[in-house]
């Protein structure tokens, strides 16, 4: 089971972000957007809680967390194909992705934005730099997927929300 976990960070970090997006797992924190084409009053924007539910018009609670963004559009669509409108045109996105966290040798540790295809050099330099006993070669990344393995990475190492980062000192 680690290896696949290993092949599947190996195949995101290498494969065009565009890939990464429609694979994209929703989970707690995120915030996302849903618009149906014509329709007003079933847009929504919502936040994901611990729940991982959403109270959507005329569906009610649906369970959004652990699905990508095409299931939800394809699960919003069937719900209200029929019943309400003939041909619904769904549209999902998310608007703001759950944020990631890096500690150890950085100047302000903690939880920040996530944006689509950073890397660690790229979160290091929003955690204010490196720290001068910081060492380049000693990162963890604990992946949300599965916080009980750690995987060796370097400046180069693509980010995912919810990830933790962690940047340990060097030795003289």
């Amino acid at each position: 089971m680690s290896r696949l976990i290993v092949l599947v960070f190996v195949l995101l970090s290498i494969l065009p972000s565009a890939f990464a997006e429609n694979t994209y797992i929703l989970g707690a924190g995120d915030k996302v957007e849903i618009k149906v084409y014509g329709q007003d009053d079933l847009s929504l924007n919502a936040l994901l809680g611990n729940s991982g539910t959403i109270n959507y018009p005329f569906l009610g609670d649906i369970k959004v967390s652990g699905l990508t963004i095409k299931q939800l559009e394809t699960l919003i669509f069937t719900g209200l194909k029929g019943d309400y409108l003939i041909r619904p045109n769904v549209y999902v996105q998310v608007v703001e992705y759950r944020p990631f966290y890096i500690h150890g040798e950085v100047k302000k540790p903690g939880g920040y934005p996530y944006q689509p295809g950073m890397t660690v050099n790229q979160a290091i330099a929003l955690a204010g730099g490196l720290t001068e006993r910081a060492s380049e070669e000693k990162i963890t990344l604990y992946k949300e997927l599965n916080k009980k393995q750690s995987l060796k990475g370097t400046l180069n190492s693509l980010v995912a929300p919810g990830d933790t980062i962690t940047i340990e000192q060097r030795f003289f």
